[in-house]
């Protein structure tokens, strides 16, 4: 009975060593890691998605804010302009009205200018346009990045799947097609446009 199972005992010996080096868990392991480096590769395009016009509407909102202050400042100034109160005028208690009330709202306008400066002297809209811009270098740095590692991983893969012996095991079991790198987009030596 034992010289029976002897040839399909000594079979398996013989083989099982062949079927760990066939590379199955290997080609396996380097699909999923081309799985993972093309998540990558999307995430960081959500990452720009989300963040830029986010930053955007940032440096809208603040460039508008000091906007608002400098054309409050402006219109104050040329209602002061406007307003000549000479020394026959100091009887007239209108006129001295007017002429502090035009006053008081361009010291309005300076006052709210000088607050702003002050609290926030690191939050002007020219420093913000300068981190938009970090900002947008930053996500498509991330985003090469991302897409680099992604052609490593894919040739990788490529490699694991078309060298011997794992080629045999591929045809034979998986028959996994090659992966595509990442090529760009004809156009995309352009880069996106931001408008405020």
């Amino acid at each position: 009975m034992f010289k029976r199972f002897l040839p399909l005992l000594l079979a398996t010996l013989i083989t099982l060593p062949a079927l760990s080096g066939c590379g199955y868990n290997q080609i396996q392991e380097n699909e999923e890691a081309v799985f993972a480096a093309w998540a990558d590769v999307e995430a960081t395009y959500q990452r720009r998605a989300d963040l830029i016009p986010n930053l955007v509407e940032v440096v809208k909102a603040y460039a508008a804010h000091e906007k608002e202050t400098l054309q409050a400042i402006t219109e104050a100034r040329a209602k002061v302009g406007q307003i000549n109160l000479s020394a026959k005028d100091l009887a007239d208690p209108n006129a001295i009205q007017n002429f502090q009330a035009a006053q008081g709202e361009l010291s309005g306008a300076l006052s709210r200018l000088l607050v702003v400066a002050e609290n926030y002297p690191d939050l002007k809209a020219n420093q913000n346009f300068l981190d938009l811009q970090h900002q947008l270098e930053g996500t498509e740095n991330r985003i090469n990045v991302a897409r680099q590692r992604f052609n490593e991983t894919v040739q990788v893969f490529n490699t694991s799947i078309r060298t011997f012996p794992n080629s045999l095991t591929n045809n034979w079991l998986l028959k996994l097609d090659r992966k595509e790198p990442f090529k760009a987009e004809a156009g995309a030596a352009v880069a996106p446009k931001v408008q405020f």
